[in-house]
């Protein structure tokens, strides 16, 4: 068992937010599903989803009431060419999902991500001060991160 499990609160689509996910994600399966007991309002419904992304294991909860998600909290999605990139953008934006900017975008449950590649990192954290300003007014001025544009800008 994993140490620290991220858990997403949903009012009642802690099942489908949990299939979405799975189904955006190569490597990830539903583990477990429980319901809420027989005493309950919520009698039979489901209750908590452990699902596995990637490895890591998360938790949706169907918490019967709504707790919207914050802007605070997002997860990156670190991607290593352009094709990742549009492919899970496309993906997390699918039905309903907003972008927001700076390779971030809400999906349509209202959490966010960050649809990051790995080169922008590589080049914000540059040691060339000019060149790593450069990608960063760069990546400013994006909704989704284009490479290419990320390229140009750090070559200058």
């Amino acid at each position: 068992m994993q140490k620290i499990t991220p858990m997403f609160w949903f009012n009642d689509k802690a099942e489908e937010a949990a299939r979405f996910y799975v189904s955006v994600f190569k490597d990830a399966k539903i583990l477990e599903m429980s319901h809420y007991g027989a005493e309950s309002q919520a009698a039979g419904k489901v209750l908590v989803v452990k699902f596995q992304l990637q490895g890591q294991e998360y938790l949706a909860l169907n918490g019967l009431h709504d707790a919207p998600f914050s802007e605070a909290v997002s997860l990156m999605v670190n991607c290593k060419d352009q094709a990742e990139v549009d492919y899970y953008w496309d993906k997390l934006m699918a039905d309903g999902g907003a972008p927001i900017a700076c390779g971030w975008l809400k999906d349509k449950y209202g959490f966010q991500w960050q649809v990051t590649p790995t080169i922008l990192m590589k080049y914000i954290q540059d040691k060339d001060k000019v060149k790593a300003r450069r990608v960063m007014e760069a990546m400013m001025k994006m909704v989704k991160i284009d490479i290419a544009a990320i390229k140009k800008a750090y070559k200058g």
